[in-house]
């Protein structure tokens, strides 16, 4: 866990919402200088902000949409600090909590140099890895269907399907189009295969076009990745934009923490509990080199 010990004049907490944010401003002296709830609008919160600029530092928790307020503090060169949300739901957790409480402790953990940091991932390939996350989430709806399809099969005692059949490719699916005699079933499945067919057309779409941006911008880093054993595209990209900026992790063990890669023992008094923290870190990295490792020993196997 890293922390934000910079000192500042003035530090200001927002509690984010997706529609309104709740802005605690304090001091060095722990004075509360503004604690006021505004609706999401980068006028209303540079007013509150101007007679501070120079001398202040910004924090949010790290939800859906902190994007805004990170490019806002970037055009107006304010320092800007993102938190660790589950960090920090263990830190500031109370018996009451609000929106005007939660803005007043994320200021005072700035304050104290208690406020736990995440990566503010760059603005530059921010939308091309939000593009990659969202084809991995369609990939894995469209490996549904195709489970539901092959259950279904088992559901009604068919003959088994074909161990080499695809449903990604046009024939496979073809085959599937009067498979089932029940025409209920059939339906149920055709409607299965149209959906895949269109996620298939448009997941090619989103690779062509991340893979022509990446090669626009680093494509000697994606060359490096795809040459190990067990990456291919769709794994080399999904590294190349989790990571982002490499040089940001000071040692191997800190990038190996931040990939899930290694699990954190909880000890107490000499005792052994488990692990914990399992679910801190980058998932996307996660499954990446989980992939990775076993389509590396598979190539190992067949060789």
């Amino acid at each position: 866990m890293n922390f934000y010990t910079n000192t500042h004049p003035y530090y200001c907490g927002i509690d984010l919402h997706t529609r309104l944010l709740y802005v605690c401003i304090i001091d060095n002296e722990n004075n509360i200088l503004v604690h006021e709830k505004i609706d999401d609008s980068p006028d209303k919160l540079l007013a509150l902000l101007k007679p501070y600029l120079g001398n202040i530092v910004v924090g949010v928790e790290c939800m859906h949409c902190w994007y805004w307020v990170s490019d806002f503090c970037e055009e107006h060169n304010i320092d800007f600090i993102l938190g660790h949300a589950l960090y920090m739901k263990a830190i500031h957790a109370g018996k009451t909590k609000n929106d005007k409480i939660d803005a007043l402790k994320i200021a005072k953990l700035i304050r104290g140099g208690n406020f736990p940091l995440a990566h503010a991932y760059s603005k530059e390939h921010r939308s091309i890895r939000d593009a990659l996350r969202r084809r991995t989430h369609i990939m894995r709806m469209s490996a549904q269907l195709k489970a539901h399809v092959a259950s279904t099969v088992s559901q009604y005692n068919l003959p088994a399907l074909e161990t080499r059949l695809d449903l990604r490719n046009s024939p496979d699916r073809e085959k599937m189009r009067h498979f089932f005699p029940d025409e209920a079933v059939q339906k149920s499945m055709d409607l299965n295969l149209n959906i895949i067919e269109t996620m298939v057309s448009e997941l090619y779409k989103i690779e062509h076009y991340v893979k022509t941006q990446a090669q626009t911008h680093c494509a000697t880093d994606l060359h490096i990745l795809k040459s190990f054993p067990g990456i291919g595209k769709i794994l080399a990209l999904t590294i190349l934009y989790e990571v982002g900026d490499i040089k940001r992790f000071p040692s191997v063990q800190k990038f190996a923490s931040y990939s899930r890669l290694v699990k954190c023992k909880a000890e107490s008094a000499g005792k052994t509990y488990g692990t914990q923290g399992n679910k801190i870190g980058n998932a996307h990295l996660k499954w990446a080199y989980s992939e990775a490792a076993v389509l590396y020993l598979k190539g190992n196997d067949n060789a």
